[in-house]
């Protein structure tokens, strides 16, 4: 049971946003790009993704289950915490999220975005988004940001125990020849080449779930690379399943390591896509479930939330 008094940290558990509903594509897609209007022809293709995924995106109540059950979690003992959602592209917005801290009273704060790894494009841009807000809401606050967490071992072994029960799909005297592939967006490879940790914390992250899960054939490739025009990281995994099956892999399983909610980029990008294009290679294609709130997923939260405040 947890000891009353009033919570003296707020935390900051910033996502990227997706639409509630079909008619909010085009204006989401106008936030992602800044202002500029998108192609019609684009803004369709990415509205026909969204209709084939329930005609909307799960990304905020996942994000408010996942805030629900970390709060719930970070106060078993002891009252101290309230945890507030804020959304890079998407209502609630994170200046909003920053605006009922501010309201709330709550001067210590633990930012944290719910993308395990570090990239100046992504995570970088959330705590400029943020910043700016704490600004706005009249300074003095006392932040703790969380630049990464993709090293962490309770998220490991929670990654690591979703790829054993995946594999479990698998009738047992296929699960030896089950080729795994650890997946995550990607990024334009500039970044990289200027000495973006992106990568490097990514192929780590692989390593080690493969580690735990032992005597496993796995490999790394990105995924929903964005449009044409520059070079982005990869290999792309609707390219590189077709590649395997032809080399003989008939059994597949994606892990994605670097999103712990299911949205378009799962349910679309890799329920759809990938596995058309391993389907039609003649390969199975399986994948592990996403994170959400699981209660081991929610742990390391917390954990990461713990650390931060000390």
């Amino acid at each position: 049971m947890a000891v009353g008094g009033a919570p003296n940290w707020g935390v900051l558990l910033m996502a990227y946003g997706g639409p509630e509903s079909l008619e909010y594509v085009e204006p989401f897609l106008l936030d992602i790009r800044g202002g500029r209007p998108t192609p019609p022809e684009l803004v369709e293709e990415i509205r026909g993704r969204y209709a084939r995924i329930g005609g909307k995106s799960p990304l905020l109540t996942i994000t408010r289950a996942q805030a629900a059950a970390l709060e719930a979690r970070l106060n078993r003992e002891q009252e101290r915490f309230r945890v507030f959602v804020g959304m890079r592209h998407w209502h609630p917005y994170i200046a909003s999220a920053v605006d009922e801290l501010a309201s709330a009273g709550l001067r210590q704060v633990v930012a944290l975005c719910l993308a395990p790894h570090y990239s100046r494009m992504s995570i970088g841009a959330y705590f400029k988004k943020a910043t700016e807000a704490f600004e706005t809401a009249g300074g003095g606050f006392d932040v703790r940001w969380v630049e990464h967490w993709g090293d962490r071992p309770r998220f490991l072994d929670a990654m690591a125990e979703n790829v054993r029960r995946a594999l479990a799909k698998f009738p047992r005297q296929e699960r030896s020849e089950v080729k795994v592939i650890f997946t995550a967006h990607s990024l334009p490879a500039r970044l990289v080449a200027d000495g973006d940790p992106y990568d490097t914390q990514l192929r780590s992250t692989a390593a080690e779930v493969a580690r735990r899960v032992g005597e496993i054939d796995w490999e790394f490739c990105y995924q929903s690379a964005g449009a044409g025009g520059i070079d982005w990281l990869g290999p792309q995994i609707e390219e590189r399943v077709v590649d395997l099956a032809r080399a003989g892999c008939r059994t597949l399983l994606v892990a994605p390591v670097g999103f712990v909610a299911d949205h378009v980029e799962i349910l679309y990008d890799l329920d759809v896509e990938a596995r058309q294009a391993a389907e039609a290679a003649g390969a199975r294609l399986e994948r592990t479930d996403s994170m959400n709130a699981s209660p081991a997923f929610i742990e390391a939260l917390a954990e990461i939330v713990f650390e931060a405040a000390a």
